[in-house]
């Protein structure tokens, strides 16, 4: 997928927020309690499933390495960062800008500048569920929007 110019359009870290802000696999009633997604707890996530909206066009299932986000991330809240896996080849880190917390959710946002020298600039959201840990990332800019899709678990501090 290459936007103008064959450059790929957002190769994101817009979606690596979504991802890392909390699209966790492997959580289920037994492991985990609606408290280990508080925010009081790191999480760890894998993304599930990519969406990309385009003014003229849909691109459903996206594998996340096409859109530069891990498919694996860390969300540490209290130093408000989304980082990539260790065994990732994806390395940018993003800034959480604001949390908030309402409902049964926690709201993560924050804007991407994208790579220098290149107008990707983007702003994204990830809604955190705080009963089951289930996430959804919404991401924009630059005339594309994604939504990724994922679940969270609890992490020790010292992982």
């Amino acid at each position: 997928m290459t936007g103008r110019g064959g450059r790929s359009p957002r190769r994101f870290t817009v979606v690596f927020l979504a991802a890392a802000l909390g699209l966790c696999t492997g959580v289920s009633p037994e492991s985990a309690t609606a408290g280990d997604f508080d925010g009081s707890k790191p999480l760890s996530g894998t993304v599930e499933r990519i969406v990309a909206v385009h003014p003229d066009r849909v691109v459903e299932d996206l594998d996340p390495e096409t859109v530069g986000l891990p498919k694996a991330f860390r969300i540490d809240f209290r130093a408000r960062t989304i980082r990539p896996s260790a065994d990732s080849l994806v390395r940018k880190i993003l800034s959480i800008q604001r949390i908030t917390k309402v409902e049964q959710k926690i709201v993560l946002q924050g804007v991407d500048e994208g790579i220098e020298g290149v107008e990707d600039a983007m702003a994204w959201s990830l809604a955190l569920s705080t009963t089951d840990g289930k996430a959804v990332l919404s991401a924009a800019g630059g005339g594309v929007a994604y939504v990724v899709y994922g679940t969270c678990k609890p992490v020790e501090d010292n992982d």
